[in-house]
Order: structure tokens, then C-alpha cells, then sequence
């Protein structure tokens, strides 16, 4: 099985070190397992949240996105898109905030930080709380839900966002599953709900000041800063009083982190010996400059052309929202008439309708995906006997389109092919059923199915 995993960048601030060891880094390595299908987006609406500067916001996607492809995601073999260009993401937002209750979010952490400072302030406790912060778990969980992820890599701040999502997709999936069921012909559960992914391994470094390094403290490294900068900034860490042959504890001490994060294992070791040996700061320093640089040269050379082509950047974003919403746009077409929205082409009265006697059971199609990563349907009778087999498809778009096809224009069209496989208009879509005589047995479910939608 294909396991997918989701992973989200807020467009704030510029990329530092940290950044780069702690999450760009592995996350990129991860997206190359096999069996494995990253989707990988610029969460810009998020950002809105934190900051109300356009400009910072604008520069801010623009150096993202190009730090992530500049350090080696690949767009051809990941799904790499602002979450801005979905618009299914806000629609969804929508269905799943009029399922969310008001209590689960008032547990949120960041919106209980933000009460509990304003209290101890004595202030109103909902003062400069917008409801963008207070909405960001539902839209979060828009952002995981609309794809089907099946994990969601996050650091341990992060786990009670996953945790959310999947208690909203549930309750979801609890009032609408069988009204989605009905709606779209599919078996199983409308949302997929996540499993969070803690990596232990991922590297927290230490900033100028031996703290995390994080923009919240100003003591960061940007990731491509120039040379002489980087070296400015390398020579400024906080340090010890121990001079020059007394020896030094790797534990703790901000330039060995910074080294082992940036070194092969051989050379970390050789720089744990030299501490003990009694290295100086200054040459302990000037060596993790040079470690930091053999990392980041190539990088950084690849980033500054995509930073002056803003319009190829553009160009793969746009292609990777729409490699998105092939899975976007099926599904809420779905989610949407589950809760009664869409057109009008099922009778509104079909529930009075149920009241007065049972519905009689019908044929119906259902999609699934195959091991092999492909989209598949199968049009089964009212006991579940397979009727028609449908070819793969190359994205669940595709699927959808086959049966819209069949069911309006197979009565008519539907022909049998060589060796039990069944033609539309001809072309090949499906085979018959193991024990189906032949594709007159389709066309009758299919009339079936026309005649209980017409009424």
C-alpha cells in the first residue's frame, strides 16, 4: 500500500540552519522512500495569521519555495503547491467548521496561551485574539483531510492539531458517512484520518545564544546568507571562559552541535577529539564555518537562480496545485452533495419517500485505489456480485469521469469486446464479472440506476 504523508511550510521569516537540519532536510530524504507520496505545500493562508506585513508575507513564499526545491524536493516526484491555490481547502474548512464544537477548540493551545497571558495581564481574556487563531485547528485539518493523508510528520508542539483533525473528520464521517456513501457509490469513509509521525532523530539546533535557534529569539543563522555573513554570525555564539588547550565538553556547547549537524560521523568524531584535546573557540569556529559552507555552497548557488526566476517557481507551483486538486476536487464534489449541497439531480424528497417504504436496493459503483498507486471502479449488483471490472485510472478525477460517462451514456453505447472486455462509445473501459453472461447485464443495472435517479 501507498502511504501518504502531508507536510505543510508556513510562509513566515526566512529559512535558517534550523530550518534546514530539523525539518527540510529529513522531510526531503523521507519523500524519496519508496511507497511513499509526499504532498508538500506553502501553508500562506496560515501565515495570515501571524503576520499582517504583505510584503514579508509575499518574499516569504517566494524564498521558501525556492529554499525547499534549491535543497533537493523534486516536483516531478511530489505533489508541491500553495495551499492558497486550492480553493477546495477553504470549502472544506466550511463543511468541517459546522461540525466542530466550539469546546474542542477552546482546548486549542495556542488560543488557551494566548487567554491565559491576556488573564494574567488583566486583560479582557479574548484580547487580540482573532478568529483566524482561533479557527487554525479547523483549517489545518481542512488542509491534512482534503488529500487523504495517512501521516502528517510534526514536532511534538504540533500533535494536538493532528489529534483534532482526526476528531473532526470523525465526527464528520459520523453524521454524513452514509449520506456520502449514497451520494457517491463508494464503500468505506468519506475522510481518511491521520496518524501523526514524530521523528526522535530530528536534529533541534541551538541558536547564537545557545537556545533554540528560532526567529522568536533573534538568534538564528539564515540558511543562505552570504559568506562573510554566515562567518560573522558563526564568530558571535556564546561561548565558554576555557582558553586554548584546556579541554572542552561536546555536551551542550551550541558550535558541536551546530558541527556534528552539518559533518559526516568520521568527522564529528575528530572534532569531538579535538575538544578534548583543548581546541580553541576561535579554531573550533572557523572549522564549522568551513563545514557549514561545503554544505550550503551548492544550495545556495541553485537558490539564488531560482529566487531571479520568480516566474518558473510560479510555473511549478501552479503545476503542483494542479496535480492537487485532482484529488481535491472529487472528493468535495462528493463531501458536498453528502450534506445536501451540489445540483439538483437526486429529488429532495427522497428521505419522506424512505419513511413510507423501504428503498429498494440498487446496483452501485464503487472506487478504490490498487497497490500499484491506481484508480480503480467496479459497478457491483444489490448483493455485491462484481457486474463490471473497470480498467485503472491514473488519478481519481479520471475514475470519477468513467463512471459519469458510463452512467450517461452506457445504455445506449455499451458494447462487449474481445475476451470479455466491455467498450463505451469505443473504448475500452472494464471487463465483465467472472460469472457475468454478458454486457447485457450491465446495461440493466445501469438502467436501474437511471430510472431510481429519475425518480
Amino acid at each position: 500500500m501507498t502511504v501518504r504523508v502531508l507536510t505543510g511550510i508556513t510562509t513566515t521569516g526566512t529559512p535558517h540552519l534550523g530550518n534546514y537540519a530539523g525539518a527540510i532536510r529529513p522531510a526531503v530524504a523521507a519523500s524519496r522512500a519508496p511507497g511513499v507520496e509526499s504532498f508538500f505545500f506553502l501553508a500562506d493562508y496560515h501565515a495570515l495569521i501571524k503576520a499582517d506585513d504583505p510584503r514579508r508575507v509575499a518574499r516569504s513564499r517566494l524564498e521558501i519555495a525556492a529554499t525547499w526545491l534549491a535543497c533537493g524536493l523534486d516536483p516531478e516526484k511530489v505533489v508541491f503547491y500553495r495551499q492558497s491555490d486550492i480553493p477546495e481547502i477553504p470549502q472544506l474548512t466550511w463543511l468541517l467548521t459546522c461540525v466542530t464544537a466550539k469546546g474542542l477548540l477552546n482546548r486549542a493551545h495556542a488560543y488557551k496561551a494566548a487567554v491565559d497571558k491576556n488573564t494574567e495581564a488583566g486583560e479582557d481574556a479574548d484580547a487580540g485574539v482573532t478568529a483566524g487563531l482561533y479557527m487554525y485547528p479547523v483549517l489545518m485539518a481542512a488542509d491534512i483531510l482534503a488529500f487523504g493523508a495517512h501521516k502528517v510528520p510534526v514536532g511534538r508542539d504540533q500533535i494536538q492539531h493532528i489529534e483534532m483533525a482526526r476528531d473532526i473528520g470523525q465526527r464528520f464521517n459520523h453524521l454524513y458517512g452514509d449520506a456520502w456513501r449514497q451520494a457517491t457509490g463508494q464503500s468505506g469513509e468519506p475522510l481518511v484520518l491521520p496518524e501523526v509521525q514524530i521523528d526522535e532523530n530530528v536534529a533541534t539546533l541551538p541558536g547564537l545564544d545557545g537556545r533554540k535557534m528560532s526567529k522568536s529569539y533573534d538568534n538564528t543563522i539564515p540558511l543562505f546568507a552570504p559568506p562573510a555573513e554566515i562567518k560573522r554570525l558563526v564568530m558571535s555564539i556564546v561561548t565558554d571562559s576555557r582558553a586554548p588547550g584546556e579541554p572542552k565538553d561536546t555536551e551542550g556547547s551550541a558550535v558541536f552541535q551546530l558541527y556534528q549537524a552539518f559533518a559526516t560521523p568520521e568527522q564529528a568524531e575528530e572534532m569531538r577529539h579535538a575538544f578534548a584535546e583543548g581546541i580553541g573557540w576561535g579554531d573550533a569556529k572557523q572549522r564549522l564555518v568551513a563545514r557549514i559552507e561545503d554544505a550550503v555552497a551548492p544550495m545556495r548557488e541553485q537558490y539564488a537562480q531560482l529566487i531571479a526566476r520568480p516566474a518558473q517557481l510560479e510555473e511549478i507551483l501552479q503545476e503542483g496545485a494542479r496535480k492537487a486538486r485532482e484529488t481535491t476536487v472529487p472528493l468535495l464534489d462528493g463531501l458536498q452533495r453528502a450534506v445536501g449541497l451540489g445540483g439538483f439531480q437526486v429529488a429532495v424528497t427522497q428521505s419522506v419517500e424512505k419513511k413510507k417504504k423501504p428503498a429498494a436496493r440498487l446496483p452501485q459503483f464503487k472506487q478504490y485505489r490498487e497497490a500499484d498507486g491506481r484508480f480503480h471502479f467496479k459497478l457491483v449488483d444489490a448483493e455485491g456480485r462484481v457486474l463490471l471490472q473497470g480498467d485503472g485510472s491514473g488519478s481519481p478525477r479520471e475514475a470519477g469521469e468513467r463512471i459519469a460517462r458510463l452512467r450517461r451514456e452506457g445504455i445506449n453505447a455499451l458494447h462487449a469486446l474481445e475476451q470479455g472486455a466491455v467498450g463505451l462509445m469505443g473504448e475500452r473501459v472494464g471487463t465483465l464479472g467472472a460469472d457475468v453472461a454478458g454486457v447485457d447485464v450491465v446495461i440493466e443495472a445501469l438502467r436501474q440506476l437511471s430510472e431510481a435517479e429519475a425518480g
